[in-house]
């Protein structure tokens, strides 16, 4: 079952969305503001986030680039504001799709169909990993090597919390740069590079021999599962 936070302060367009989504099967949470929808998130971690604009603490551009700082899963803007710069200025901050009140809910249902199909299920399966050297834990935020804290930046965590997820799997490039950076960067590979030289430092990971990130050249990345369990 698909889990769906509703951001928006109109009760009647929470209660028509909860009605219809539930309808197809949907796990519904709803918040009126956005800085309690930001806290929901953090916490329930869902597939796919609904938020409106004009929300009464913050404005809901803020709150869609605040999602942004540690959300990847897909965000819908629903809002009456339709003016081309609002929904460029939307898409370019990370939402992956815009709606215009009035709305259908059949289109809606269509559109959260396709995202939710191009997204696959929210990373949220794997909370830790551990060998003989190294102990991470995705839960708290910590990385220990050789029993030292280890300190990462929040772009850091995400990437090593996105290709511990996928151990064993390539994670392409393009698909870390959209969850992590947004879609206007997938062309920024440099970007990645930085950031796995980074991690590989810190890991003390050797890049011509790895034990926890191997790189496969112009493809991606994928994270080596502990052959030792």
């Amino acid at each position: 079952m698909n889990k769906i936070l509703i951001i928006d302060d109109e009760p009647q367009i929470r209660r028509f969305l909860q009605i219809g989504l539930t309808a197809q099967g949907y796990e519904i949470s709803e918040s009126a503001e956005g800085r309690s929808g930001l806290t929901m998130v953090a916490e329930l971690n869902p597939d796919l986030v609904i938020l409106d604009l004009g929300l009464p603490d913050l404005d809901g551009q803020v709150v869609l680039q605040k999602l942004r700082d540690f959300y990847h899963q897909p965000i819908i803007i629903l809002s009456v504001r339709n003016s081309e710069a609002e929904i460029v200025k939307a898409l370019d901050a990370g939402a992956n799709d815009y709606v215009v009140k009035p709305f259908g809910i059949q289109e809606l249902l269509a559109r959260i169909r396709g995202l939710l199909k191009a997204f696959g299920p929210s990373v949220s399966s794997v909370m830790s990993f551990q060998d003989e050297r190294v102990n991470i834990d995705l839960t708290e935020r910590r990385l220990l090597v050789e029993g030292e804290l280890i300190k990462l930046s929040r772009k850091e965590f995400e990437l090593l919390k996105r290709l511990i997820n996928n151990a064993g799997r390539l994670v392409t490039q393009q698909q870390l740069l959209k969850e992590i950076w947004g879609r206007t960067h997938i062309e920024d590979t440099h970007y990645l590079r930085i950031f796995i030289a980074r991690l590989r430092t810190k890991l003390g990971d050797d890049p011509t021999n790895p034990r926890y990130i191997e790189t496969e050249p112009g493809v991606g990345y994928r994270f080596l599962p502990d052959t030792g369990n």
